[in-house]
Order: C-alpha cells, then structure tokens, then sequence
C-alpha cells in the first residue's frame, strides 16, 4: 500500500513562486514516474509535469520555462518549483506516482491534492 503526502499549496499574488512536494510512503518502491496534474473548477483534470526515474521530463504548454520538475529517488519525493505564478495556475494540484507491479504492470496512486490560488 502505498500513500503519497503533498505539501506547499498555498496563496500568492501574481508572479510570485511556490514549492510543492509530494513524498510517496512505502520501502523498497519500484516507481516508474511522478508527476503532477491538475484541475480548475469546471475543467478537466490535466497534466502538469511528470518525470521518470531516470530524469526525463515533461511539462504542458503553458508551464515550459516557469515550472521545473525535480525528484529524489532515495526519498520517492518529488518536487515541483512554481515560479512567475499566474490567476490561470489557480487550480488542485495532484501528485501521482506509478508503481511497478510486475514486469510490464503498475499501478498509479493519487495524493489527496493540494489547493494553489494565484490572485491577480
């Protein structure tokens, strides 16, 4: 069983930064990838960023060159810098891990999300 905690959602004004981190409970974890997802009230829920055990990263559109991915794989934590906010980033912010069940099988967990609102 596997548990993922999320912290550093909060309130910022437009422009400023905030840090989240989502740290996957568990030992001897065989994850494949984390990432964060999102969802705004009215919209479906989307990708952010993800990225691979190895390092490989991804990120939607609207975020390349504000946010930046990181991950530790000793810890099974991973972090996402916010940086230049904008009210459009406003949204629950969802880590997600996929863990390796079998040779060609995982399965994904879901945090229990975390609020960011970026006033204008």
């Amino acid at each position: 069983q596997v548990q993922l905690v999320e912290s550093g959602g909060g309130l910022v004004q437009a422009g400023g930064s905030l840090r989240l981190s989502c740290a996957a409970s568990g030992s001897s974890l065989r994850i494949n990838a984390m990432g964060w997802y999102r969802q705004a009230p009215g919209k479906q829920r989307e990708l952010v960023a993800t990225i691979t055990s190895g390092g490989s990263t991804n990120y939607a559109d609207s975020v390349k060159g504000r946010f930046t991915i990181s991950g530790d794989n000793a810890k099974n934590t991973v972090y996402l810098q916010m940086n230049s906010l904008k009210p459009e980033d406003t949204a629950v912010y969802y880590c997600n891990v996929a863990v390796r069940t079998g040779p060609s099988t995982q399965r994904l967990y879901w945090g229990q999300g975390t609020q960011v609102t970026v006033s204008s």
